[in-house]
């Protein structure tokens, strides 16, 4: 069996460096590298045929995402000539989740992208009373003043950006399980045989590569929110989709995203979704992030790149309610603090993450209501600073860039709006 180790772990490194997870060797000891992570994206179209989906005051979401999907396409053709787009449909038709990822497993694909419209429910507001009569336990006549309710159109409006919640990890998997023969390009009946996927080296590669396309989605979906924002558009966030599952995220075997594209129920947004320039606008935006991430997967699949963070300036954040993030020059782990009993980063023997809160002057303890909704360590490191003490607090040690992703999206949640992840080696940070 030894033969099979060596040749799932050559077959592991290789899908390491295709989905920009970095080994962390000598950029010479390792296979060649795939110089075109992305080859295939397909362009999801959200509902259609007899599915609406929401719908505004004169308009349906199945139409908007269908003409934002073509534009997105047709630019995406355009600027990414290297790239094949495949549609899950061009035409008003109806095809349900399940057909919708089986489209996009077929084509082989290393990007999805669901394009779909939100919406909110009316508002009703009490616009006055009316006088009611009606009959007591005695019959005798009483009369009561009723309250009068009108409805308004729900003022919410925005964009948001999906990717699966890490409660459907188990899901994704069974997807990458499923497909195992398209995600490993096991072509040969040689190689499907090895790709067995009830033994544990496999799993555990499945599981791997499910964790880099969770870090790939969250990617991609902070930078098309980061690119609507550019535009004036309200941004509601990157999103895990705790509350429900959305199937063709977590059953398609690929990074995979679920674009928002703004509110069909509020009536400026509405009229914005149906605007010409309104969809050129947001399949531009779109476009422009998955144009950046291309660039960034293949600027990691390079031989020789440094994972290190250039240097940042410090600067100390006086109140903590609004917390920035600007990461302090490297401090000796000796001087580490813990918070809430955490342990020292030096006690660490290998590679994990961990999340930075705030850096502020200020002392916190384990009991403070910053932290009440941070489960797990929380430590505090102090450093100097122009004369003065100056704290951060990093909140953590998490095992996989998964984990620290969706920590990392929690602490946004709780109001630290400017946390970035770390990374650590045997006690001492890389990044």
């Amino acid at each position: 069996m030894r033969w099979k180790r060596v040749l799932f772990s050559g077959l592991g490194i290789g899908l390491l460096y295709t989905f920009f997870i970095q080994a962390k060797i000598a950029p010479d000891s390792g296979p060649p590298v795939q110089d075109k992570p992305i080859r295939t994206i397909v362009i999801d179209a959200g509902h259609g045929g007899h599915d609406h989906g929401a719908t505004g005051a004169y308009s349906s979401e199945k139409n908007i995402t269908l003409d934002v999907a073509t534009r997105l396409g047709k630019i995406l053709e355009e600027t990414l000539p290297d790239v094949k787009i495949v549609y899950t449909r061009k035409t008003d038709r109806f095809d349900d989740v399940n057909r919708k990822a089986a489209i996009a497993n077929e084509a082989k694909g290393d990007l999805f992208i669901s394009i779909h419209c939100n919406a909110a429910p009316d508002i009703k507001r009490v616009t006055g009373y009316r006088t009611q009569t009606y009959r007591d336990k005695k019959k005798r006549k009483r009369t009561r003043k009723v309250p009068i309710y009108e409805s308004y159109p729900n003022p919410a409006k925005g964009t948001e950006t999906y990717i699966w919640a890490t409660s459907k990890n188990n899901a994704k998997t069974e997807s990458l399980r499923n497909n195992s023969v398209i995600v490993f390009d096991a072509n040969s009946e040689e190689t499907q045989q090895l790709m067995d996927t009830k033994d544990p080296e496999t799993i555990i590669m499945l599981n791997t590569l499910r964790n880099a396309f969770f870090d790939q989605s969250l990617r991609l979906s902070n930078l098309v929110e980061d690119e609507f924002t550019r535009v004036g558009r309200i941004s509601r966030g990157a999103r895990q989709r705790n509350e429900k599952g959305i199937l063709v995220l977590h059953a398609t075997a690929m990074p995979s995203v679920l674009v928002e594209l703004g509110f069909i129920s509020n009536p400026e947004e509405e009229n914005y979704l149906n605007s010409a320039d309104g969809q050129n606008e947001m399949a531009h935006c779109i476009a422009r992030a998955v144009k950046k991430y291309k660039e960034e997967l293949e600027r990691f699949n390079k031989p020789g790149h440094s994972t290190t963070r250039p240097a940042e300036s410090q600067e100390p954040v006086p109140a903590p309610q609004q917390p920035a993030s600007p990461p302090p020059a490297r401090v000796n782990p000796a001087q580490e603090s813990p918070v809430n009993g955490g342990h020292s980063a030096a006690a660490s023997a290998q590679t994990d993450y961990r999340v930075q809160l705030l850096t502020t002057e200020k002392v916190y303890t384990s009991r403070s209501s910053l932290f009440k909704n941070l489960k797990g360590n929380v430590q505090r490191e102090s450093f100097r600073q122009k004369g003065k003490s100056v704290n951060k607090y990093i909140w953590g040690n998490f095992r996989t860039e998964a984990e620290a992703n969706a920590a990392l999206y929690k602490a946004r949640k709780n109001g630290f709006d400017d946390a970035f992840l770390l990374t650590y080696k045997d006690g001492e940070r890389i990044d």
